[in-house]
């Protein structure tokens, strides 16, 4: 770093996203994206924005906003839309958590660079032993933050809304964060408890269930005093933080949902297929309600499985955390991706050498 970085930045250890490189081609089952591109509808609404990139975008994205909430059945003052969801994520660090924060011990790696980029002292709380959320432990943290991701990252595993609402309902001086990246993969939003908890705040993201992970594009969705709350921030920072492609082309992937929801629906299927043949091969593979899988083989080293994958040319997600360092995420592609992707786990566990 240079002479002149803030010192209050200094110890920051940033996110690391998953590996993107250019020295061959890759089958990519790293990062969470989707096997399938666009609809054509979007593309095009992409390209014809294209056109005005001179204009600056809608400050306040009002027709993605109101296509948003038609969707889910809400008002526009309770949606904002964002730079992909961790711009909300980072944006609810900064205008909830003057109690600190708290979040599972194993769940996505961006909420502890968030908070102590924002300054917020923050508790990690172990998950049980089976990787799943105690919602107890959220209860007995009076005024503290509490950001769950749900389905989790990298686990997959879901938490039923009885549970969430059972933690919005403990404290309602404190904000609960929901982050809903995978939801549309097998989960149930807590978008329908918002009318009862001014206090509970739903992040989702275009990226995964929507082909859109390169337009980066995300929202929220809360009461419209929380939203408000959130547009200060936004406004505070950059009120143009959408590009105009980026709004025309999650407006345009709204009205055609029925595609987007249709290829959900066959990422699970292949999902659970991928799973069922892991198993097969002695794996453990956690219940996941997302678009990947969190498995390991008591045969071979998480570590030793990514690398020899990764000499094949087939890219995991390999974490290096004790707890977990035994596993890889797995990014559920397509049918034809996931043989391949068996086909040389099954060549490695037969020849580890």
């Amino acid at each position: 770093m240079s002479r002149f970085f803030s010192e209050k930045y200094a110890a920051l250890t940033p996110y690391v996203p998953g590996e993107q490189p250019r020295d061959m081609q890759y089958l990519k089952l790293n990062t969470n994206e989707s096997p399938f591109p666009p609809i054509p509808a979007v593309v095009e609404a992409a390209r014809e924005e294209a056109s005005r990139a001179h204009l600056y975008s809608d400050p306040t994205a009002l027709a993605l906003r109101q296509a948003i909430a038609d969707r889910l059945g809400v008002t526009p003052d309770m949606v904002i839309a964002v730079n992909g969801s961790d711009e909300a994520l980072n944006f609810a660090f900064m205008a909830f958590c003057d109690g600190g924060a708290v979040f599972p011990d194993v769940t996505y790696g961006f909420y502890p660079v968030f908070a102590r980029l924002n300054g917020i002292p923050y508790e990690e709380i172990p998950l049980r032993d089976d990787f799943t959320v105690d919602p107890e432990d959220y209860t007995a943290r009076p005024g503290k933050t509490v950001f769950l991701a749900n389905p989790n990252a990298p686990t997959g595993i879901f938490l039923p809304l009885s549970s969430v609402e059972r933690i919005a309902a403990s404290d309602p001086d404190r904000v609960l964060v929901v982050d809903e990246a995978y939801v549309d993969f097998g989960g149930e939003s807590a978008v329908t408890l918002i009318p009862q908890y001014p206090n509970l705040l739903v992040v989702r993201t275009f990226s995964k269930s929507r082909s859109l992970a390169g337009a980066r594009l995300g929202f929220a969705v809360g009461q419209p005093a929380l939203i408000a709350d959130l547009e200060t921030i936004r406004n505070s920072t950059n009120p143009y933080n959408v590009n105009r492609m980026t709004l025309a082309m999650g407006t345009a992937s709204l009205a055609h949902d029925d595609v987007n929801l249709g290829n959900c629906k066959t990422v699970a299927d292949v999902r659970d297929r991928t799973a069922e043949a892991l198993r097969s091969l002695g794996f453990e593979v956690l219940p996941s309600s997302a678009n990947f899988l969190f498995a390991r083989h008591p045969g071979i080293g998480g570590e030793d499985l990514y690398r020899k994958l990764r000499a094949r040319g087939i890219l995991v997600r390999h974490f290096s955390l004790p707890r977990i360092r035994d596993y890889n995420r797995i990014t559920v592609g397509s049918a034809e991706q996931m043989k391949t992707f068996v086909a040389a786990v099954r060549e490695i566990l037969e020849d580890p050498s």
